[in-house]
């Protein structure tokens, strides 16, 4: 690849395992995986193969046993809990099977306060203005107010994806996003993610079980007891 057109993931030979009755269970088998920026990457698999676990990975949240992880540049290993969180706000979203809204705020605070974390110069008019446009983006314009209990399941998920884009990071993680939903509302979900990432040249790395959704995917790779291997897409 060249050097103008580096990958937003670079994961190399990584493996991971924990201590379970004082034996180590492997995880991940000597995975690796590069992305480049606005691809879209769908990871499939049978569940307990690992997928959500290399997300994690992905996201900062569990550390590699071996191996190195770099994400838009930086080598994940080198970085402590603060920089982490840091490094996500600024470089990544995550939208998760389960909705993960703080119960409390309103959709517009939702999504306002994911903003204000991810962009702290930004005044509180911005911040507003900028989070009222990722929810009218999602469809939303007419539920600002409302709280999560208030919103269906796909209104609640159109909100996470609105927060998880709100401050246009050049990497969206997905884990099941569309679990949770009926086939037409996780269709509509789904429809909404690729075109925001789209239009943000925001690369997507995401797990599912729907092979419709994945065969959407620029490129589709298989985990299988710990080990990613890529499958023939047919565009």
């Amino acid at each position: 690849m060249a050097k103008s057109e580096p990958s937003i993931i670079d994961v190399r030979a990584v493996n991971y395992s924990l201590q379970i009755a004082g034996r180590p269970l492997n995880i991940l088998k000597n995975v690796s995986l590069q992305v480049k920026k606005a691809e879209v990457v769908a990871i499939v698999g049978p569940s307990g193969s690992g997928k959500t676990s290399l997300l994690m990975l992905l996201a900062g949240l569990e550390r590699a046993t071996s191996g190195d992880i770099k994400v838009n540049g930086t080598e994940l290993s080198g970085l402590g809990e603060d920089a982490l969180a840091r490094f996500r706000r600024g470089t990544m979203g995550i939208v998760f099977q389960s909705f993960h809204l703080i119960p409390s705020l309103s959709a517009l605070d939702n999504v306002g306060l994911a903003l204000e974390i991810a962009s702290p110069e930004f005044s509180q008019a911005k911040v507003h203005e900028t989070a009222r446009a990722a929810l009218e983006a999602v469809g939303l314009a007419d539920r600002l107010d409302h709280r999560p209990t208030a919103l269906s399941g796909g209104e609640q998920q159109r909100v996470g994806l609105a927060r998880a884009m709100v401050a246009n990071p050049p990497l969206l993680l997905a884990d099941e996003p569309t679990g949770n939903l009926d086939q037409r509302t996780g269709a509509m979900v789904v429809e909404l993610m690729f075109e925001l990432a789209r239009k943000h040249g925001t690369a997507v790395v995401m797990i599912t079980h729907d092979p419709a959704l994945a065969a959407r995917a620029d490129r589709v790779l298989t985990m299988t007891q710990g080990e990613l291997v890529e499958a023939a897409v047919s565009h």
